[in-house]
């Protein structure tokens, strides 16, 4: 099989040759550590890991990425407002007056780079004149959007050998880009008007964006961002998200599936049980990356909603860290009953934190690797 046969196989309960192996990546601080552990200088940590297990690389041919922003254009200026005690104060790319520590800089709010904590002192939209400003800049039509060779990229895409994804930021998400978290919490009650009425521009940019993709290219997986929950709850009731957020998820789901995508992914931290009926009945098929510390284990989960969900993650990063027999008890516990099953790719349930050691690792993915085929 093709990975991207092998992965669509491996979360719509098909029959793969063996399942996808993601044991997970590290970001900049777990690789810097790893660095003093045995990874070599130079080399990419998924690569070494490879070749330590003796697992040859699959020959793929290359592949080019669809190069389609889902983001606002233009941008904001990114600007250092204050450098005092050991923080900037900045204005980021979306538009927020963000805090952030001087051991790193803006350029770490625009990806996922390294573990790190921000502090927002304001946001770009806080009232209907402020929103006017915004909404301007989702515009799907805009020739910056699209790359010059965008035909000539989907037309190689037809016939491939990876995973093509599209994946966007669903309607909370977005908002509370735009409003902030405790915004759109008294939005939601003092002003639903105006929250639905920035969800259907949201929700319309997405489509318009991605229709041109769909028209062109069948993607293996639709997905969308929304780290939506706490450690215990949803961070807003099911009924709300029901009404507000499930309009949105629908009409994307239709679309993709229309187009011949059969995996809709959600992407949400937290704790997510209360979520999950929710996006079953939108049409939303995976999810990940299913936090073990916040109360989610997906062999409960596949008891209560069976076939109609399928997982990425959901290896607790904790036992990782212990490594030894800890490490062992929870990853068999976990992988060996939904691999007889199908619906999984088992992997570490979020960003590889700094304290899973190298070796600790390397053992963590020499087992996953075992129980998936691959040794």
């Amino acid at each position: 099989m093709t990975p991207r046969e092998r992965y669509v196989q491996s979360l719509l309960f098909g029959k793969p040759d063996r399942v996808t192996f993601s044991p997970g990546g590290g970001r900049e601080s777990t690789v810097a550590n790893w660095r003093t552990q045995g990874l070599p200088e130079g080399v990419s940590p998924h690569a070494h890991m490879m070749e330590t297990l003796g697992i040859e690389p699959e020959p793929q041919r290359p592949m080019p990425g669809l190069g389609v922003p889902f983001t606002m254009i233009p941008k904001f200026e990114e600007k250092v407002i204050e450098h005092k005690d050991g923080h900037y104060i900045v204005q980021d790319w979306m538009g927020a007056i963000t805090e952030i520590s001087d051991e790193f800089d803006y350029t770490y709010i625009r990806s996922a780079k390294d573990f790190v904590t921000r502090k927002w002192h304001k946001f770009p939209v806080e009232t209907r004149a402020d929103w006017e400003q915004m909404a301007w800049r989702y515009d799907a039509t805009t020739s910056e959007r699209y790359p010059d060779d965008f035909d000539a990229r989907c037309e190689a895409l037809q016939d491939r050998d990876g995973v093509v994804r599209i994946h966007f930021n669903g309607p909370f998400w977005q908002l509370r880009e735009w409003v902030g978290m405790e915004g759109l919490c008294i939005m939601l009650l003092d002003d639903p008007d105006f929250v639905v009425e920035m969800i259907a521009h949201w929700t319309e940019f997405a489509s318009r964006t991605m229709a041109p993709i769909l028209e062109r290219v069948q993607p293996d997986q639709v997905g969308f961002s929304e780290d939506m929950a706490y450690k215990s709850f949803s961070m807003i009731s099911p009924e709300m998200t029901r009404r507000f957020l499930m309009p949105s998820y629908e009409r994307w789901v239709s679309e993709a599936r229309a187009a011949g995508c059969e995996v809709l992914f959600m992407d949400s931290d937290g704790k997510i049980d209360e979520l999950i009926p929710i996006w079953i009945e939108a049409g939303i098929n995976a999810c990940g990356p299913i936090e073990v510390a916040a109360g989610n284990d997906i062999v409960e989960f596949r008891k209560t909603f069976g076939d109609r969900m399928a997982y990425t993650g959901g290896i607790d990063k904790r036992a990782i860290a212990k490594g030894g027999d800890v490490m062992r008890d929870e990853v068999t516990r976990v992988v060996v009953p939904l691999l007889e099953q199908g619906g999984i790719v088992p992997g570490c349930d979020h960003g590889v934190p700094p304290d899973i050691s190298w070796p600790n690792y390397v053992a963590y993915s020499r087992l996953l690797a075992q129980l998936t085929g691959w040794l």
